[in-house]
């Protein structure tokens, strides 16, 4: 189950949060000629990602903030990619361009540092921009809990496209980080659930102080936990495609 689009969509043009996945993007391609030579790939996540270990005894400490632009593979940075456009854009509306820019470092920061708590002597690279956005998954959830997702759910053959509010997707999404970072505190099955939770509720903290000027609680009572303006709305169009029938 993932999400694939937010029925909220923004007043303004995400510049910031389009620069962001064009620079992932541009980053991972720079070095993915790499992948097939395991010791330099592993030489360059050394110099480049966040390895608890080194933060631990003070060494590294740019892999805090170049650790957010790598990633581990096609797969890891399109996932990341989609969560960042589906919710970035509703924040940076809010938030303008460079209170975004740095809300997105300050909760990926937050993110590196509660892995590297949870696990200080591990040498395991740490690399994704999941952590930071993580952070704005968390905002997005303070800030518009019942704004609707399309969320996929697959099922072996079973595919179906079905609309969640906000707090259903993103508190399901915690709540599986939850249980599996209280199974892996050393980052080392492959996913840094610590660096999720660190993000995610780094980004509620964060964005509290605007969700507070707009009322609280009554900002929720005032727009019903929806974006202030009207709701994009979808719905499947027939196909143009003719039936054809077998001949009996």
């Amino acid at each position: 189950m993932f999400p694939i689009r937010d029925h909220n969509p923004s007043n303004s043009t995400p510049f910031v949060n389009y620069a962001l996945i064009m620079i992932n993007v541009v980053v991972f391609l720079g070095y993915q000629s790499i992948f097939q030579n395991p010791q330099l790939l592993g030489q360059f996540f050394w110099n480049y990602a966040i390895i608890p270990a080194r933060i631990t005894q003070g060494d590294g400490l740019t892999g805090m903030i170049t650790s957010m632009f790598l990633h581990g593979g096609w797969m890891h940075l399109l996932g990341n990619m989609l969560f960042l456009f589906i919710f970035g854009d509703n924040l940076e509306d809010q938030l303008g361009h460079t209170l975004y820019l740095a809300f997105y470092m300050a909760c990926g920061i937050a993110a590196g540092l509660a892995q590297v708590m949870t696990s200080p002597l591990s040498t395991v690279p740490l690399v994704g921009a999941s952590g930071a956005i993580a952070g704005v998954m968390g905002g997005y959830l303070l800030m518009f809990p019942r704004a609707r997702v399309d969320v996929t759910l697959i099922i072996i053959i079973f595919f179906k496209i079905f609309p969640m509010p906000a707090w259903v997707t993103l508190g399901i999404w915690f709540a599986l980080q939850l249980f599996n970072g209280a199974g892996s505190m050393t980052g080392e099955g492959g996913v840094a659930y610590w660096a999720h939770i660190g993000g995610f509720v780094a980004g509620a903290v964060l964005i509290l102080p605007l969700w507070l000027s707009k009322g609280g609680p009554a900002f929720w009572r005032r727009t019903h936990g929806h974006p202030e303006h009207p709701e994009a709305r979808y719905r499947m169009s027939r196909t143009s495609i003719p039936t054809v029938r077998r001949k009996r």
